[in-house]
């Protein structure tokens, strides 16, 4: 077990979740660098498609039952280096909670102009422009 290579880790799906003109962000127990609040998100599992991936890591992390509306983007992580891909979902039913209490501290609905508050270095282009559209609608 000599040759594992870094670039075959699985890639991240990532949620971006927006209700009542609010995204939800999560804070993280543990940061990956400087990067403390962030869409829940979590590892693609093996033949799981991203969008699935981001739906379900919404549900395990936040209790929240979400549907995937399209796929934003992908990329390497500029901080991580891990592929992410990043899935506008909309909220089905549940309420937005802690549920995974060993990954996350806590979770916010964060209005457009606080998101730098959350994500000082900036947010995916893609990410962005479609935040851009849903939360000034």
């Amino acid at each position: 077990m000599t040759n594992q290579n870094t670039d075959e880790r699985p890639g991240i799906a990532a949620a971006i979740v927006v209700n009542e003109g609010r995204v939800l962000m999560v804070r993280r127990r543990v940061s990956e660098g400087q990067l403390s609040w962030q869409f829940p998100a979590g590892e693609v599992e093996p033949g799981e498609a991203r969008e699935d991936a981001a739906v379900r890591e919404t549900q395990e992390e936040t209790g929240l039952t979400v549907a995937a509306v399209k796929l934003l983007g992908e990329r390497v992580h500029p901080k991580t280096g891990r592929l992410m891909s990043y899935t506008a979902c909309e909220v089905l039913n549940g309420t937005a909670h802690v549920a995974d209490t060993e990954e996350l501290a806590e979770l916010a609905w964060v209005a457009h102009r606080e998101i730098p508050q959350y994500v000082p270095y900036g947010l995916f282009g893609p990410v962005q422009d479609y935040l851009d559209g849903a939360l000034d609608a």
